[in-house]
């Protein structure tokens, strides 16, 4: 191959590459909602989901939300108060709903 074209088509390489890095990112618009139906016992630092994981509270605004629409399921102090962490295996009161 004649050396002009070599150089030709790297340039060329090169500079397809280049403008395909110099474009923006573009990403779609993502909301993360808080769902407070998969909460089952609440405390301040966080809360037990239905299927017995552990969470943090994400937003104090989410603590807020659930402790106004749950207070018997709400217990305002860290959750390593209780015996076992604060999962209470009696009180599954979302399965008789």
């Amino acid at each position: 191959m004649n050396n002009p074209i070599k150089i030709a088509l790297i340039a060329l390489a090169m500079s397809g590459g280049a403008l395909t890095i110099a474009q923006p990112a573009k990403a779609d618009h993502v909301v993360v909602a808080f769902d407070p139906g998969v909460v089952a016992f609440g405390y301040n630092d966080g809360y037990w989901d239905r299927q017995h994981a552990w969470h943090r509270w994400h937003r104090r605004e989410d603590a807020i939300a659930f402790r106004e629409a749950n207070r018997e399921h709400y217990y305002e102090y860290r959750h390593t108060h209780d015996h076992g962490g604060g999962w209470r295996e009696h009180e599954r009161y979302w399965e008789t709903r």
